[in-house]
């Protein structure tokens, strides 16, 4: 592990009022200070009771680590939350072994998510089984040089609906839009 973030946590959405006041972020040696941006942004927008992050789910037939994970009460994901790299290879055995969960895939840009959905659809991956969120990549890249040891986010508001995402992180604000794209 090269580095913590810590992530004090506030929230003024309705829907997400219960967010912990406080996350941990390991930055292990292969990851970059984009990927802790996707742990936390993904957190923040799929965010619910029980969520966690880099859980070991300690189960042989699943022999993966998610960044996010959401157990049911009978310890079975619910949701599984990819951010940035992920093999298609990878996402095919999730479809397997996790076959009641949720899928997402969050990416930094939607030229990243279009990337992935066409190596997705070349080697003929199973349909209707997955989700991938594309951020804004200009408020992305803003986001990733500004994360420090220690950071404060406030959640205002984040919607599926019409995808939107608002926030303030370390004093500055974002209000961004992001895509979803279902394969």
């Amino acid at each position: 592990m090269s580095a913590k973030y810590s992530f004090s946590l506030t929230s003024e959405d309705r829907q997400r009022a219960d967010l912990p006041r406080k996350i941990l972020i390991a930055q292990h040696d292969t990851e970059t200070i984009a990927h802790v941006t996707l742990k936390l942004l993904a957190f923040l927008i799929f965010w619910r009771p029980r969520l966690q992050i880099e859980s070991n789910l300690h189960q042989d037939d699943i022999p993966f680590i998610p960044d996010l994970v959401q157990l049911d009460y009978t310890l079975q994901p619910a949701l599984w939350v990819e951010c940035g790299e992920c093999s298609v290879a990878k996402l095919d055995k999730l479809a397997v072994k996790c076959h009641d969960a949720e899928i997402w895939v969050v990416k930094r840009s939607p030229a990243a998510a279009e990337h992935l959905w066409a190596a997705m659809k070349k080697a003929e991956l199973r349909r209707d089984r997955y989700q991938l969120l594309a951020l804004d990549a200009e408020m992305f890249e803003e986001v990733c040089g500004l994360v420090q040891a220690r950071n404060e986010v406030t959640l205002f508001a984040c919607e599926f609906d019409s995808p939107k995402l608002q926030f303030d992180f370390n004093g500055l604000w974002f209000d961004a839009e992001f895509q979803v794209l279902r394969f």
